[in-house]
């Protein structure tokens, strides 16, 4: 065993870390293709998404059944597109994907490209998606930092560098790109790193043990790593809408925003009627990044005139193929099952 102030060899730690790969790889089904464009829809729904609610949800496999293929995404609806992505958040993502497809389709004749710098030129590609592609799909030694490998590489070099500083994600690049250049199983290696971080170098309690790079791993705390700068307060935010239910079926409006663009909502309250609100329907509080929202559903005020643009009434039969947040999905579902509402005339 190395002493412990030898420097990490990324060619020894690259080799145990393959090696241990093959014996321990768990079976993902993103795993067992070298399509670019499954890879690539793996990759884009884990961002800031659980493995468990990818798979057993169904989100992938139901996506890959109703967009096969660059082609299929590319000529959708972008209702369709993001009614297939319900329920994941963070919507940009499903609009990059649609937009990343029909370019392809228009600049590399339905053909996703193999060279990393084109890659990184695709909308909504990064650095991470780029080369977790070209190595994935491609086997090009391409490096990858995650949450995982930034805390993985992080205890392998004992660095108290602040992981989301400007320093310590050029040091976590920079290593990462040092172990998949000293492997010539890229796509094992960068799965491997990935996989550590999942199942023994975990946040808490991590199973050094078991490590397959316990030999070269520099941490004497490996708990107290990575560091992080301060996290961002969580800020509370109240939402008051309304519920209207007539016999043409549900008063929703269309999210105009950056977040949800192009989804459906339950109208918001008037502000003509914030300083004394309706009665109260239903109350649920859900997060959405640094935000804790309460949301509050109002029985409906009497309307002046006629409804905004926005708003439109849905047939009840037409909820459930229209994309919505899943909150508003849940307080809507909620609402109608109680089935103790009068219709409004």
């Amino acid at each position: 065993m190395p002493p412990k102030t030898a420097r990490p060899d990324p060619h020894a730690i690259a080799a145990e870390l393959v090696n241990w790969f093959g014996h321990h790889a768990r079976d993902y089904p993103w795993r067992r293709t070298r399509d670019p464009y499954a890879i690539l829809i793996s990759e884009v729904m884990l961002q800031q998404t659980q493995i468990a609610t990818v798979l057993d949800r169904g989100f992938y496999a139901r996506w890959l059944e109703r967009f096969p293929d660059f082609k299929t995404l590319a000529a959708a609806r972008e209702e369709e597109v993001l009614k297939a992505w319900e329920g994941l958040g963070y919507y940009r993502r499903a609009r990059n994907l649609q937009r990343l497809a029909q370019e392809v389709m228009a600049q590399h004749g339905g053909v996703f490209p193999r060279e990393h710098a084109v890659i990184l030129e695709l909308p909504g590609v990064g650095p991470y998606t780029a080369g977790a592609v070209a190595s994935f799909a491609f086997g090009q030694a391409e490096s990858i930092v995650d949450g995982n490998i930034a805390r993985v590489l992080s205890r392998i070099y004992n660095d108290v560098t602040p992981v989301d500083s400007t320093a310590g994600t050029k040091l976590l690049w920079e290593r990462s790109k040092a172990l998949v250049q000293a492997t010539d199983d890229p796509r094992a290696l960068n799965s491997a790193l990935m996989e550590l971080g999942q199942t023994l170098c975990t946040p808490t309690k991590p199973a050094c043990d078991l490590c397959p790079v316990r030999a070269h791993c520099r941490a004497t705390e490996p708990e107290a790593l990575p560091v992080k700068n301060a996290r961002q307060q969580i800020t509370a935010v109240t939402e008051r809408v309304i519920f209207l239910r007539t016999s043409a079926g549900v008063l929703l409006e269309l999210e105009t925003g950056k977040r949800r663009t192009g989804l459906w909502k339950l109208p918001a309250l008037d502000p003509m009627h914030e300083h004394a609100p309706p009665p109260v329907l239903l109350r649920m509080q859900y997060g959405i990044t640094r935000y804790k929202v309460t949301l509050w559903v109002h029985e409906p005020q009497v309307p002046a005139g006629e409804w905004p643009d926005t708003h439109r009434m849905i047939p009840v039969a037409d909820l459930e193929s229209t994309p919505m947040p899943a909150p508003y999905r849940k307080a809507l579902n909620d609402l109608l099952q109680r089935g103790d509402f009068h219709l409004s005339a």
